[in-house]
């Protein structure tokens, strides 16, 4: 990805959308600074947490932003070049799109569902609010580019090929935004690689993990972090939800990363609290809402305002806030060589056990298997790729006994909730399914696994990667226990140096790098947030 200058993005159509200050999106409303010659609006509508984009596939993408009041967002969109020239001719491409109102009613956030654009585009981007009198308020830059189609493809004008980094757990274990160190920098690494787009792979707030102004470490440094109210306390109100998101959007690089490299979200346990599941009633004595029920209608609520994820349509009229309940495990088409499918492992999951039922327990939950099963099936884009918000192999233990993920330290046939999962793989195996490779996070190290049933006990399924990546601003911990039910071997991993290591040194946070040539040679990196990389497999496609 080629970065935009302001200088580039208001060529062409877009100058006339300047009537507002035009500010990168890294700056926040304080920073925003007034040409000579504008004159100042009363109470201009500023956005305090950024843009961002998301969900962007080879014809769509969503919007997001944030304002300080109540308006209504507008965006604008500009087909350029690498550079940021206009596109020409029949590849010219410029539009005004208006989103939902933004109110208190979902924190001022609102969300655009841009759909119908150009494949293999690249798109200049701005976004304001509008206030209930029409003036326009602060204006930020950014970008995004859909996914390559067929059609270019087979015409030539598109490149075939394209990156994505992934990796979770942001602002865990009690470490913020440390501003000594440069904030959090492994956003910046990331950024930095100029992917496509990035895969939030659950754990995006620590709801559940209050955030004190100091952290003494082990060494005895003085861990130093900006602490809002919200962040110093668990979270159980809308609003302490809300503020956790809110806290993450204050860090610099968050922002600017977001405003150029569109979000593919999903959630887990700590947008809620650790481990949870359905019907659970909690013990934690510092709670006073203890029902995890109503803690988790709460944090959805926060966790889809403050995500760019795809949902009902945002217009003018429709009647709707743009925020309606959405499914959050879904399909996201990347174009011919690749499909992403986004899962849920925690709506619709059973309670936690020892993991050794001999019936089937759900992690997935019965329709969501189902339409994994189908959708992966009939996908025809070469890559398949899984992102999950919990590993297959990895053991997860909550308490001494009860197991979080499927995992169960029984190394023999499938129980429980493995029993879920073996039914999706058998039916990969089943339906020819190739090119298939599971992406997740959770467990704040990396690691690459390999798992075939040359080693397993369960036997009825095709060899597959998995490769996990995080943490990227938390305390890292690992390496994890291995299950061997359906044969999992440890190609690689890299924890911290010791249970819940600080991130100061950006060699113990984690992320995953995807690059997909023209050849649909699928290239894994695994890096540390200095940007580092520790690790690289070449995968092949199967044809």
């Amino acid at each position: 990805m080629t970065a935009f200058t302001r200088r580039n993005v208001l060529k062409g159509a877009l100058a006339a959308a300047g009537a507002a200050a035009v500010v990168p999106a890294t700056q926040g409303a304080a920073h925003a600074a007034r040409p000579a010659g504008v004159a100042l609006v009363r109470n201009r509508l500023a956005l305090p947490s950024g843009i961002a984009t998301g969900d962007v596939t080879t014809e769509s993408g969503v919007l997001w932003s944030r304002a300080s009041g109540p308006g209504r967002l507008v965006a604008s969109l500009l087909a350029v070049d690498d550079d940021g020239t206009p596109l020409r001719g029949g590849r010219a491409f410029q539009r005004v799109l208006k989103g939902s109102a933004a109110s208190e009613a979902t924190d001022f956030t609102s969300r655009i569902n841009a759909d119908h654009l150009p494949a293999g585009t690249r798109f200049a981007l701005t976004m304001h609010f509008e206030d209930t009198d029409g003036n326009a308020g602060e204006t930020a830059e950014g970008s995004f580019s859909t996914a390559p189609g067929q059609g270019l493809l087979n015409s030539g004008r598109a490149p075939r090929r394209q990156s994505f980094v992934w990796t979770g757990d942001t602002a865990g274990q009690g470490w913020g935004i440390n501003e000594e160190i440069g904030g959090m920098r492994g956003y910046a690494a990331m950024h930095a690689t100029k992917p496509d787009f990035f895969i939030h792979s659950g754990d995006t707030i620590y709801a559940d993990g209050p955030i004190a102004a100091q952290v003494t470490e082990p060494d005895g440094q003085i861990w130093r972090n900006l602490v809002t109210e919200e962040v110093s306390k668990v979270a159980e109100t809308l609003n302490e939800f809300r503020g956790r998101h809110r806290y993450n959007l204050m860090d610099s690089h968050i922002r600017a990363m977001y405003a150029e490299v569109p979000v593919i979200a999903q959630w887990d346990d700590h947008e809620t609290h650790n481990n949870w599941y359905p019907g659970q009633i909690l013990t934690d004595t510092r709670y006073t809402e203890r029902r995890v029920d109503v803690l988790a209608a709460r944090g959805l609520q926060a966790w889809q305002e403050y995500q760019p994820i795809s949902g009902r349509s945002a217009r003018i009229g429709d009647g709707s806030t743009g925020f309606e309940p959405a499914r959050i495990y879904r399909k996201i088409s990347r174009g011919p060589q690749l499909d992403v499918f986004c899962l849920d492992m925690r709506t619709f999951k059973d309670p936690n056990t020892d993991g050794k039922e001999t019936r089937l327990t759900h992690i997935l939950g019965e329709e969501q298997a189902r339409w994994l099963i189908s959708e992966v099936s009939q996908s025809k884009a070469t890559w398949k790729v899984i992102s999950a918000d919990l590993p297959l192999g990895l053991v997860v233990p909550d308490g001494p006994v009860n197991q979080e993920s499927l995992s169960n330290r029984d190394a023999g046939a499938p129980l429980g909730k493995e029993l879920e999962i073996a039914g999706v793989l058998s039916a990969f195996k089943r339906n020819r399914v190739k090119n298939v490779v599971w992406l997740t996070a959770d467990v704040h190290y990396c690691a690459a696994h390999h798992y075939s049933p040359d080693r397993a006990a369960f036997t009825d399924f095709d060899p597959f990667w998995e490769f996990v990546a995080g943490p990227i601003n938390a305390g890292s911990f690992g390496p994890g226990e291995l299950d061997g039910t359906f044969g999992p071997e440890v190609a690689f991993f890299k924890t911290g140096a010791y249970p819940n290591q600080s991130p100061r040194s950006g060699e113990n946070q984690f992320f995953g790098h995807v690059d997909l040539n023209a050849d649909d040679v699928f290239t894994v990196s695994l890096r540390n947030a200095n940007g580092t990389v520790l690790w690289r497999k070449e995968l092949q496609p199967e044809r």
